[in-house]
């Protein structure tokens, strides 16, 4: 019989191999969809392993099936996940295993996440006699904006092993969060979902000298901006809270000149389905209201991008560990909500049980204060 003492004690002599993973992965990185030298690799870890596997047709993905050796008729399965693409940041870290590939790096520690699951696989092969249920290995190129989860789960990663997987788990790496070595989740809403907000304002342009004769466009889309915020604040409930940021605004090329359109873009962040079918209802009746009050014209789109990740009420120790093997290993049930997006794990719309936890894997540095840095270095596998 297995036991948590057995299995770090195994971690623990693995943890080298693991960590030369990690770093092969981290001099390598690539982008989006297509990840060849990545997969490559990770086959190469799983090869001896005697898995089931299974490559993606649209992207560079990893399905590997573990089959429980003690596994019954309708066993369950059990889904573990882990995303394996890069971002288009040039690292300046001073370490001996940066990145040597242009403008791209490892700075949001998916090179953890895979060396990580692949150590989950040897770990977990080595007891599948043991294992009364199957496990599902999902490695996973496209997290940063791709959708590499979506394309997963339409060629059948959730069916790998059969049924559809009973429960999913899946962690990040977070840079500035507690303590290195806590893990922390909560019940509930972990991540938000995430829209993107896309106006053009349509004005008459003119002299800056005479704003009176023309219908100024960026005086409008400014407005706009500042209403939202009040939007969030008056129109939404601060325990389902809204998150509207601008990122993008642009209008006109001539100080003196009033132009004819302006555009700005947001990102729209939200908790609940119900608070995302209000903002799209009330979000464009804003700005119409704006536009028409000023006597202008404007384009609206609200693009919805991933909803949010929502963890089902699985019971989690609420204490830290003390002694034993865990004794470094912290846990905290109580977690805040995140605003990033959850845009690369499978919820319970999906599997009827699924659990995403952050890691806190910072040094404690000072200027460590986000996850994605040119200096990212993260005190895990490090």
């Amino acid at each position: 019989m297995y036991s948590s003492e057995n299995i770090v004690s195994d971690a623990q002599h693995l943890a080298p191999e693991i960590q030369k993973l990690r770093h092969e992965l981290h001099r390598q990185p690539e982008v989006g969809l297509d990840l060849p030298l990545t997969q490559q690799r990770v086959l190469e870890w799983l090869e001896p392993l005697g898995f089931e596997v299974t490559l993606g047709q649209e992207l560079s993905s990893v399905t590997a099936v573990l089959r429980g050796g003690a596994a019954r008729d309708n066993a369950p399965s059990v889904l573990l996940r882990g995303d394996m693409d890069a971002l288009p940041v040039r690292e300046k870290a001073n370490v001996s295993y940066a990145s040597q590939t242009g403008n791209t790096m490892h700075a949001c520690g998916h090179d953890l996440h895979t060396a990580m699951l692949a150590g989950a696989a040897t770990i977990l092969a080595d007891r599948r006699d043991q294992l009364a249920g199957d496990v599902v290995f999902m490695f996973q190129p496209g997290e940063e904006g791709f959708d590499g989860a979506g394309h997963m789960i339409r060629e059948g990663v959730l069916e790998a092993a059969g049924a559809t997987a009973d429960a999913a788990f899946g962690l990040h790496v977070m840079s500035a969060l507690g303590t290195s070595g806590q893990f922390m989740s909560r019940p509930g809403p972990v991540m938000s979902s995430s829209a993107g907000l896309f106006v053009t304002v349509h004005g008459q342009g003119g002299h800056g000298s005479a704003p009176f004769l023309a219908k100024d466009p960026v005086y409008v889309a400014a407005e706009m901006v500042t209403a939202m915020q009040g939007m969030v604040t008056r129109r939404f409930d601060v325990f389902d809270p809204v998150v509207i940021s601008v990122g993008v605004f642009e209008g006109g090329h001539a100080r003196n000149v009033i132009p004819e359109t302006a555009h700005f873009e947001a990102t729209v962040r939200s908790f609940s389905r119900e608070t995302f079918a209000a903002l799209e209802q009330k979000l464009p009746r804003l700005l119409r209201g704006i536009a028409s009050a000023h006597g202008v014209d404007v384009e609206i789109e609200l693009r919805p991008e991933y909803p949010v990740t929502i963890n089902t009420n699985l019971r989690l120790p609420r204490k830290p560990c003390r002694g034993g093997a865990l004794r470094r290993v912290s846990i905290c049930a109580d977690g805040k909500p995140a605003r990033g997006i959850g845009r690369f794990f499978p919820g319970p719309r999906t599997c009827s049980r699924s659990l995403y936890i952050p890691v806190s894997a910072g040094t404690g540095r000072r200027g460590f204060r986000r996850t994605i840095q040119p200096f990212t270095f993260c005190r895990i596998l490090r």
